[in-house]
């Protein structure tokens, strides 16, 4: 990808792809000749082809074959499998292992203490773990072991509280007999055998904000503010800083911001007054833990004292600036 944008999607792979550099056109299907003179050599032109569909093609079975390395083997504590998903935000695709029951909605089910992890951090621990407690010598690729690798030495992975449970082929025998194709039903193979390799682990938890509350406001009953209203705030705390910044350095004045920006000469002052907002509502906005109903329109013309905005939002009793920030 680039900038988001996948690359077949992308204005230099079509341009790469273009017969009009042959003298050709596309229409309705079907490659006809064109009026323009061709621009490149035929033989340079469909190697570049050959090479493009044989990359992208290259990459796109990796990425499929790589994309579940622990289906089959993953597991939480009450003994449902855990099954890969994935979740898109701000166009980056963020994978997950869930169990069973919590992706076909079944929440009345039993499940285990642990109901989703993050794909990338437990395959990466798991392919450790294994690495450290055999004789592989295989170098971990991306930080992570190959699928065949831990299908040669993991029969089972289990998602515990504080701990990941790995069950692991004992014997080389058993390992070899893993590639074999025997009746399971012959009295000739032996029972499989396995150890268990337990290793401290717990869920990442992403740090939670905590929401500016007034006083003596319940905490469940708070709502974020919305991004839409954060990305405007921060957009106006960043402009009201720069334009104060030019007026300072003596580039311009409120008129002739005013008649730059197209606005009244309110609007400039308004704008410039967000830049002396106290730090820890500064920081709060960056974070988006205000409230819902507190924007731009709220922080304008604030006063001076950083206590007494505080004290004006509501948000922290008079003489007691700091808790904004806790």
């Amino acid at each position: 990808t680039r900038g988001g944008v996948p690359f077949t999607q992308g204005p230099l792979f079509h341009m790469l792809r273009n017969r009009f550099y042959l003298g050709e056109v596309k229409f309705k299907g079907e490659i006809l000749p064109g009026s323009q003179p061709a621009l490149l050599d035929r033989t340079l032109f469909e190697a570049v082809q050959q090479r493009l569909t044989e990359q992208w093609s290259h990459r796109t079975t990796t990425r499929i074959r790589t994309r579940a390395l622990l289906a089959g083997l993953l597991f939480d504590d009450a003994g449902h499998r855990m099954i890969l998903t994935y979740a898109s935000r701000n166009r980056v695709r963020h994978r997950y292992y869930v169990s069973a029951p919590c992706i076909r909605g079944q929440t009345d089910e039993p499940v285990g203490f642990v109901t989703r992890v993050p794909a990338s951090e437990i395959e990466v621990t798991i392919s450790k773990a294994v690495t450290a407690n055999t004789d592989i010598d295989e170098s971990l690729s991306n930080e992570t072991l190959s699928r065949e690798t831990l299908e040669r030495f993991v029969t089972r992975i289990e998602v515990r509280k504080n701990q990941l449970a790995i069950h692991l082929r004992s014997g080389e025998n058993d390992i070899q007999r893993t590639g074999n194709h025997h009746d399971p039903d012959s009295a000739e193979q032996p029972a499989l055998t396995s150890r268990t390799v337990v290793v401290p682990w717990k869920k990442p938890s992403r740090p939670v904000r905590k929401i500016l509350l007034p006083a003596n406001t319940p905490e469940h009953r708070a709502r974020p503010m919305k991004a839409e209203r954060r990305s405007a705030l921060i957009r106006s705390i960043g402009r009201g800083r720069l334009w104060l910044q030019e007026i300072v350095d003596g580039r311009e004045t409120i008129e002739s911001l005013a008649a730059r920006q197209h606005c009244s000469t309110r609007h400039i002052n308004m704008t410039i007054s967000l830049a002396f907002l106290a730090p820890a509502l500064v920081t709060a906005a960056v974070e988006g833990r205000f409230p819902r109903g507190i924007g731009v329109a709220t922080l304008r013309d604030a006063p001076a004292e950083w206590s007494q905005q505080m004290t004006r939002l509501g948000l922290a009793p008079a003489g007691a600036p700091d808790s904004a920030s806790q």
